[in-house]
């Protein structure tokens, strides 16, 4: 089974929660999770391959920007635009529906990848911070990844 890479943008921590928690399910289903709380450009550009899978874990911080952890890696992404088209992708976009930029950075992750020609697994997962269960939230979402992979 492939390995998946883990791409996390928290400002807080809830988002890296989230995301080792989804790592531990993706575990206990049989695969190997590699964490990136702080991503990477070389490291993920130059380790990609046809086997490829990235699950983007991106809260939204400020006025709908990527947190701090991921601040580096978007703007190198929108700055070289990488062909990705052997990578294969999920999105889960954290946010609070009572900004107007709800899960901005999220999306624009997903559209990012997608511009580069990578391949989504299934629509992106939008989590409300004020209004959902994240875990239960992104536990049922992951039970679909795993049938497309």
């Amino acid at each position: 089974m492939p390995t998946i890479d883990i791409l996390v943008a928290t400002t807080s921590g809830n988002t890296e929660y989230l995301a080792d928690q989804l790592s531990e399910q993706l575990q206990n289903a049989g695969f190997q999770t590699r964490m990136h709380y702080e991503p990477d450009y070389g490291e993920l550009i130059g380790a990609l391959d046809a086997e490829s899978i990235w699950l983007g874990c991106v809260a939204s911080h400020g006025a709908g920007e990527y947190a701090d952890s991921m601040l580096d890696f978007a703007a190198d992404l929108h700055r070289k635009l990488p062909s990705l088209v052997d990578l294969r992708y999920a999105v889960i976009a954290v946010g609070d529906s009572c900004y107007d930029t709800y899960c901005a950075a999220g999306r624009d992750f997903d559209q990012l990848l997608e511009k580069c020609g990578a391949k989504r697994l299934i629509p992106t997962l939008e989590i409300d911070m004020s209004q959902d269960d994240p875990e239960k939230k992104a536990s049922t979402w992951l039970g679909s990844i795993l049938t497309h992979l």
